[in-house]
């Protein structure tokens, strides 16, 4: 597993910790009241580290090889999983993998950001970053889910839109803003979840929904820290003031009603517990359906409408 700076210590104190309990097993040279107090003094060291993480630090977990990506969470949550393609204009995107499936006996449709995990699937997954038939795909597959009913669940995790010179030709913007529109008024319940990376339109133009709600280590953006370090400092390097600077994190966004809820992680992110993590992801979805359900369409209307409109509300006293 690729071991973060931040971790160093703790991977060497844990080190240490198994050569001494191998010693042990060979000739008694320690007590169980010995080892037993080198694990507690392991436990506070992580408590340490894990409490006083800079914003860099976490987006450094959001981005850890090793962390799940949605496949990962499509094949842990849902019963089954019938994959649909296709944007009925260009052609596919691998990029956002959608489909029909059952999780916990409901019946869902499913609309993902893919990056990979592998040199081979990160090239067929464009790394995340969708083009405009991806964008179209899930939008096509909204209104399939509205039209018979089934509440929908998008799983967001991209550095991005691509925005290359073919992206452009193809109407990249207008792709996105045609989702933000629909998803504004899609007759059926949206549940975003938010598990890595959430940066600018690339992210937003999935992201309309009734419950947004983030894991702890991710972020959600208008521009990566490396972009917005670029842009104000020309200097890329700065990627950790700009990290602090951008408010990125679910207990900053929170407060301001961007987010509905932050799903804990694990210490050190998701990819230290998986089952964990996966367990608490599917309880939140199931919560939040059994909530949105019993809404009539135009209350679940009235409510996603005033969510986003109240964003960025303030007032002078």
């Amino acid at each position: 597993m690729t071991m973060l700076e931040h971790e160093k210590q703790i991977k060497n104190y844990e080190k240490t910790l198994n050569e001494v309990k191998e010693q042990n097993q060979n000739s008694q040279l320690w007590s169980d009241s010995e080892i037993a107090d080198l694990e507690g003094k392991l436990e506070k060291l992580k408590d340490k580290v894990y409490s006083e993480l800079t914003c860099w630090q976490r987006v450094e977990i959001c981005r850890h090889p090793s962390r799940p990506r949605s496949v990962d969470y499509i094949k842990a949550l849902c019963d089954d999983f019938t994959e649909l393609h296709g944007d009925r204009t260009f052609k596919n995107d691998p990029s956002i993998i959608s489909g029909l499936c059952t999780i916990g006996g409901v019946k869902f449709m499913v609309i993902a950001q893919e990056k990979g995990c592998d040199t081979e699937s990160r090239l067929k997954r464009n790394f995340g970053m969708p083009h405009p038939e991806g964008y179209r795909k899930a939008l096509r597959c909204m209104q399939l889910a509205a039209k018979f009913d089934l509440p929908v669940l998008t799983i967001i995790d991209t550095p991005g839109a691509f925005a290359g010179l073919a992206a452009e030709e193809r109407g990249q913007g207008w792709a996105i803003a045609k989702n933000l529109m629909e998803m504004a008024r899609l007759t059926t319940p949206v549940i975003v979840l938010i598990i890595g990376e959430g940066c600018s339109g690339g992210a937003l133009g999935m992201a309309i929904g009734d419950r947004v709600v983030m894991l702890q280590h991710a972020y959600y953006s208008v521009i990566s820290p490396e972009g917005c370090a670029s842009i104000l400092w020309k200097d890329s390097g700065k990627k950790e003031i700009a990290a602090k600077a951008l408010k990125i994190h679910p207990e900053e966004l929170f407060p301001l009603g961007i987010l509905d809820d932050i799903i804990p992680e694990p210490k050190g992110g998701a990819h230290h517990d998986t089952e964990a993590v996966y367990s608490a992801v599917k309880e939140y979805i199931l919560s939040a359906w059994e909530e949105l359900k019993v809404l009539p369409t135009e209350a679940l209307l009235q409510q996603r409408y005033q969510k986003f409109r109240m964003i960025g509300e303030f007032h002078i006293e």
